[in-house]
C-alpha cells in the first residue's frame, strides 16, 4: 500500500494526453481569421472621416453649449444690474419727491413770479370724446 496513491488536483494524471498540440490547433484559425480581417484603403478613410466628423461634431457642440452657458451668465448679470439701477432710480425719485416742498413751490410762483390763480373766465373747457391724452390745438383758442 506504500506505493498507491490517490489520484486528485494536486497530483499529476499519468495517462492523459498532452494539451499542447490541442492549443496548436485552437490557435491556427485564429490566426487565419486575423488574416482575412485586413482593413481596406477605402474602410480605413470611411473610419477616419467619419471618426474626423464626430469629433468635430463633438467639438461643435460642447463649444455651443459654453456658448450658451456664457449667455445665460450674461442675461442673469444684465437682469441683476438692471434690478439694481430700478432700485436706485426709485429711491432718487422718492429722495426727489420728498424734498420738494409744495408749499414753498406756491410761494415762489406767487410772489416772485408774479402768478396767480385763473378767474371764472379764463378757464376753458374743451371736450374731446375721442380719449385722448391730449388736445391738438388747430385754431385759436377762443376769447369770452
Amino acid at each position: 500500500m506504500a506505493n498507491e496513491y490517490i489520484r486528485g488536483n494536486a497530483v499529476r494524471k499519468i495517462n492523459e494526453p498532452n494539451h499542447k498540440k490541442d492549443k496548436f490547433h485552437v490557435q491556427e484559425p485564429q490566426k487565419k481569421n486575423r488574416r482575412r480581417h485586413h482593413m481596406s484603403l477605402g474602410y480605413l478613410v470611411f473610419l477616419s472621416l467619419a471618426m474626423v466628423l464626430m469629433v468635430g461634431t463633438l467639438a461643435w457642440y460642447i463649444n455651443l453649449q459654453s456658448q450658451i452657458k456664457n449667455s445665460v451668465k450674461h442675461v442673469a448679470q444684465l437682469e441683476s444690474q438692471l434690478n439694481t439701477l430700478k432700485q436706485d432710480n426709485d429711491e432718487a425719485y422718492n429722495r426727489a419727491n420728498g424734498n420738494v416742498d409744495l408749499d414753498e413751490v406756491k410761494r415762489i410762483a406767487i410772489q416772485e413770479y408774479g402768478m396767480t390763480y385763473a378767474s371764472e373766465g379764463q378757464i376753458v373747457t374743451y371736450s374731446d370724446g375721442g380719449g385722448n391724452d391730449y388736445v391738438r390745438q388747430v385754431a385759436p383758442i377762443p376769447q369770452n
